[in-house]
């Protein structure tokens, strides 16, 4: 007898490991924009520049890659019909397409004006990584939303869709790593923050949950959803013969 075993191996492992990156991340950048203020932003400035130093990246690392993380691993971890993870994937990705464009506006409210905020890497990848996100979810929108397309289109598109997906999301994480890089070296610069400190060993923290992060959302977003046991084969001896029904 041949018995074929098909089960969905559980990615809850995967998905717990995820959360718990994500949780990692948000308290390491709460307890450095909160504790840590006078390294956003000097006292003698206003409050309102303050504000802004420190909502953007909370915007732009909870708001855009944690969210969008989650958006990413919809269809592993919501029950339910494909429609509705489908629109609970569109609605993630809106939210983090919105908190990208309100981290991005903050820059535009310093003191210094745009040009003296936008002239780094960072700054560009920045850019780059929002607008390519944004013609991103347009497509999905159009593609996989919209009734009007064919379902032969649809399978045409899905592995670019995935695959820019995937490449957007790590490059968000990479531009945050290297603005991390960017304020922890003026900081230490400047004298501002001491290389061996609390505050540079939550900064170091916060870029290695990132990347850990990183890993662990692309590798359960790809993982295969089942698993196919080998066949089994139940041997059977009778009367010294080998039978195999």
């Amino acid at each position: 007898m041949i018995t074929m075993a098909a089960t969905a191996k559980p990615t809850f492992s995967l998905l717990l490991l995820v959360r718990l990156s994500a949780t990692l991340v948000a308290i390491l950048l709460l307890s450095w924009a909160l504790y840590f203020t006078t390294s956003f932003l000097p006292h003698t400035l206003p409050q309102r520049d303050l504000i802004y130093s420190v909502l953007h990246p909370l915007l732009m690392v909870i708001g855009f890659i944690l969210i969008s993380g989650e958006a990413i691993l919809v269809h592993r971890w919501l029950p339910g019909s494909r429609k509705r993870k489908k629109k609970v994937h569109l609605w993630l990705q809106g939210v983090a397409f919105t908190s990208a464009i309100f981290g991005i506006w903050t820059k535009f409210q310093g003191r210094e004006g745009v040009v003296a905020n936008f002239y780094s890497l960072h700054s560009w990848m920045g850019l780059l990584c929002v607008s390519l996100f944004g013609v991103q979810w347009l497509m999905g929108f159009l593609t996989f939303w919209h009734r009007g397309e064919a379902r032969m289109t649809r399978i045409q598109v899905l592995p670019w869709h995935v695959f820019i997906g995937l490449y957007t999301y790590g490059l968000a994480v990479v531009t945050a790593e290297t603005g991390l890089l960017e304020k922890l070296t003026f900081l230490q610069t400047n004298g501002v923050v001491l290389k061996h400190c609390n505050e540079s060993l939550i900064v170091n923290g916060l870029g290695l949950g990132l990347a850990m992060l990183c890993g662990v959302v692309i590798l359960t977003a790809v993982s295969p959803k089942q698993y196919q046991s080998i066949p089994k084969t139940k041997a059977m001896y009778s009367d010294n013969k080998y039978l195999t029904p």
